[in-house]
């Protein structure tokens, strides 16, 4: 097998593992856990993973201050972006809310233009137009019942919180590995959840008190944490980032699948063409990424064209 192949594997695994988000969350929801003590066992037991090859590998758990600070804003990023999305699902199909999500690059391309002054190429502009056109028809249902405005502002915040977060893991010149960066966030993004809880009147930590809540809190913690993370990791060393990062057009796939099939989600023609068109979107944007295409010389930041 070749690296090729293995990076392919690795990738899709990585993507459909990630997508698993709702397998765990729902049923936990079902069984009357809020989104903050899902997301804090999901953390946890990941963490608690991480932690543990770490220490069979013979890893450091060493960090200077700028390190500790800057892993200390990304988990407060991450649990941000982790609690709006879980909490989306209460407002709509968690198809859908993984979906949105997916926006992500496209906010990622926007910010590194806005205040890094990345040039904006026209296969950007032209993703962004067609992610909104998709967007607009995953609002407004063929019944013409609209999406709620609660839960798209979630999954919107959301998104943003994990472009933030991936804009500063690029520009912060850690010097971490992957695995130690992990369980540095998941740490802090326990804590902010933690935090969070206390002023959340129904959002209070709760206790799992089934071996089947055991069981759905780890699903959370090795498919779409461990398993996810590691994959990628591999993935990109064996094919690079462009095309594990189009690959991963897969994870709003899989959620879509899941809450269809298990969770009796709806699924229509106008759902269907929405969806392709925001996975086209981000494909373009990702791909455009390595090759050279046109480009629109803006300077957003002082709103001049040159």
């Amino acid at each position: 097998m070749n690296a090729t192949v293995k990076g392919t594997i690795c990738g899709i695994i990585a993507a459909v593992s990630y997508g698993m988000n709702p397998l765990g969350a729902l049923f936990l929801y079902e069984q009357g856990i809020n989104a903050n003590s899902v997301l804090f066992y999901r953390f946890t037991i990941a963490a608690t993973i991480i932690g543990i090859i770490m220490l069979l590998t013979k890893k450091s758990f060493g960090v200077d201050r700028k390190q500790l600070g800057t892993t200390c804003v990304l988990g407060i990023l991450f649990g941000i972006s982790s609690v709006s999305l879980f909490s989306s699902f209460y407002y709509m199909d968690a198809g859908v809310a993984s979906t949105l999500l997916f926006v992500y690059p496209i906010m990622v391309a926007v910010i590194m233009a806005a205040f890094f002054h990345e040039k904006v190429s026209i296969a950007t502009i032209f993703s962004i137009g067609l992610a909104l056109a998709g967007i607009a028809l995953l609002y407004k249902g063929e019944d013409g019942t609209s999406l709620s405005g609660i839960g798209v502002m979630l999954v919107m915040l959301s998104s943003l919180s994990y472009a933030i977060y991936i804009v500063l893991v690029n520009r912060s010149s850690l010097g971490m590995p992957a695995l130690k960066l992990t369980f540095y966030v998941l740490i802090f993004c326990i804590l902010t959840i933690s935090a969070f809880s206390l002023f959340s009147e129904n959002g209070r930590l709760q206790m799992l008190t089934t071996p089947s809540m055991w069981g759905f809190a780890s699903i959370l913690a090795l498919g779409p944490t461990v398993i996810s993370l590691i994959m990628m990791t591999l993935s990109v060393k064996y094919i690079g980032s462009t095309p594990t990062a189009i690959m991963g057009a897969l994870e709003p796939l899989t959620a879509v699948m899941i809450g269809v099939t298990i969770f009796g989600e709806t699924f229509t023609a106008r759902l269907a063409i929405g969806i392709t068109m925001i996975l086209m979107a981000v494909i373009l944007i990702i791909a455009a990424k390595s090759v050279h295409t046109p480009h629109w010389h803006l300077r957003l930041k002082h709103g001049k064209a040159k």
